[in-house]
């Protein structure tokens, strides 16, 4: 029996009763949440805070957040808050007007801001958060973090869909999201020791694969999707990490990247961390010409995959994925919103990030070689970003109980010569890319219960994904393809240089301090910010 692609995402991601965080429309129900008009200020613009609470009385406090957390502005709101919310606020947008604005001071930094709001109903206190960037003033740090604000925006789920499942139409991906919502519980704080996705024990034979992620969210009224992007998962450890070590990052969004391509032209080096799955076209030009003119991007994030359209109004993101239901397929083919390898955009996504999604992806993902290492081995120990390790070729780094290799990787078609692997570039891997290390990957796991278990990340979607793209005839290169290698590599661009780390949880070898991890980050960094006259 063919199965739909809606009724498989129900099969590989559903726990049943299991509804995403949405409102209730409904007088007496006890909630609370908010959305800001945009995702970042510079100072003296003011944030138009819209929200939505059957309380009267809330607690409104904004916070820096990082190694040191600042509250700046603390506040009681009292009024009406209680709004009417579209079924599909998801795509349109909730449409709530603003209850209140936050003027950014001079003094505050540049930086990530949580917008908390308390509500306080009889025996019960609901907390609910937003977010926003203070963007740098004329005088601006040598890095600057890049969020992957896209990313997010793809998975998502408030009000009941996100790229991956949930639309009113057939519960399936929604093509079109709005930003104008809240964000599903997960993304922008949770306990330590959340779980994430993989999994850093080695299962005996006979398992049956566990989705703890899943589990857990279930158990506690967290996102589904709580692991697979954004700032609580990736970035702010990154960053909690980074200032222990006594760097300092301004930040930006990609939202900024896409309407002010200049946004990164006085950095000297530009960091993305975590999931890394979705760009625009005009996001990508303004990386592109920055690394021509001599900036460098250090990358430790994984799954570069997908092309997005924003509005004109940067309020919503679209992505069809397969390109024949973008309503753009045939007036702009290379704007269509699917894979960045497809014949119609015509633009590889190993042309930009040096390495791609779609060269073997999963590693200790649900079922998707569930006893690898967990890390990379080492082909090339004399490179620079390996300096100081005392790693020798053939070692492994990030394995498991750490684990940084897993999840969804990077990487590019490869061959092995003399024991060391190089890139073919049949699939638009830059001619400078160097391989330092490998871990194994697949493109989805096999169905060895019969339908029974969910797998998370079935075979069978990259086998649907490759023929909405190419239809029966996909390049040599991914025909058939089931097997392929997540990577760390580098590159030279212009004037400009990479290093990709092509891996979504290189950010947990700096959480579980894992000496090589950090000594090569380390290694990155320095390079990379310092004074070029002063490099090796």
């Amino acid at each position: 029996m063919t199965t739909s692609s809606s009724e498989r995402a129900r099969h590989a991601w559903s726990i049943p009763g299991w509804a995403s965080q949405r409102p209730s429309n409904t007088p007496l129900a006890r909630e609370v949440w908010c959305y800001t008009d945009k995702p970042s200020y510079s100072a003296g613009e003011c944030v138009r805070l819209a929200i939505h609470s059957t309380a009267k009385r809330l607690q409104l406090s904004v916070v820096r957040d990082g190694l040191t957390t600042q509250c700046v502005l603390q506040r009681t709101l009292e009024g009406d808050f209680r709004q009417v919310t579209p079924v599909d606020a998801y795509s349109r947008g909730c449409n709530w007007p603003s209850a209140t604005d936050i003027e950014i001071d001079e003094n505050w930094s540049c930086g990530f801001y949580l917008v908390r709001l308390r509500a306080e109903f009889p025996e019960q206190i609901l907390e609910t958060e937003h977010y926003f960037v203070v963007k740098a003033g004329a005088r601006k740090r040598d890095a600057v973090m890049l969020l992957t604000t896209s990313t997010l925006a793809a998975y998502n789920d408030w009000g009941g869909a996100n790229s991956y499942r949930g639309s009113v139409e057939d519960d399936g991906p929604c093509a079109e999201l709005s930003l104008l919502r809240p964000l599903a519980k997960g993304f922008l704080s949770k306990p330590e020791g959340a779980p994430r996705n993989a999994h850093s024990t080695t299962p005996p034979p006979g398992w049956v694969p566990q989705h703890e992620v899943y589990e857990w969210a279930h158990a506690n009224g967290y996102s589904r999707h709580h692991a697979d992007a954004f700032w609580a998962t990736y970035e702010r450890p990154f960053l909690v990490w980074a200032e222990e070590q006594g760097y300092a990052f301004d930040v930006l969004t990609q939202w900024d990247l896409h309407f002010s391509p200049e946004a990164l032209a006085s950095y000297r080096c530009v960091i993305i961390v975590g999931h890394d799955e979705y760009w625009s076209w005009e996001m990508r030009d303004a990386l592109d010409h920055y690394l021509e003119a001599g900036g460098r991007l250090a990358r430790f994030a994984g799954n570069f995959l997908w092309q997005v359209r924003l509005s004109a109004d940067g309020t919503t993101q679209a992505c069809y994925k397969d390109p024949h239901l973008d309503p753009q397929a045939k007036s702009r083919p290379e704007r269509v919103t699917t894979l960045w390898d497809s014949p119609q955009v015509g633009r590889p996504g190993a042309s930009t990030m040096g390495l791609t999604g779609l060269a073997g992806c999963y590693n200790r993902y649900g079922t998707t070689t569930p006893r690898s290492s967990g890390g990379f081995t080492v082909y090339r120990p004399e490179h620079w970003a390996l300096a100081n390790t005392d790693l020798y070729y053939g070692d492994q780094f990030g394995t498991a109980p750490v684990c940084i290799a897993v999840f969804e990787l990077d990487g590019v078609e490869y061959t092995f010569r003399r024991g060391l692997p190089y890139p073919t570039h049949e699939d638009g891997a830059p001619q400078s890319l160097e391989i330092l290390a490998m871990a194994p990957a697949v493109v989805g796991a096999d169905d060895r219960w019969d339908g029974q278990v969910p797998l998370g990340a079935p075979a069978w979607e990259f086998s649907d994904l490759l023929e909405a793209v190419y239809g029966a005839t996909p390049p040599a290169h991914l025909k058939d393809k089931r097997y392929g290698s997540g990577m760390v590599a580098t590159f030279r661009r212009g004037a400009g240089e990479v290093f990709n780390a092509g891996t979504c949880e290189w950010v947990n070898g700096l959480i579980r301090h894992d000496i090589f991890t950090e000594i090569i980050t380390r290694n990155v960094l320095d390079r990379f910010i310092a004074n070029p006259a002063r490099e090796n």
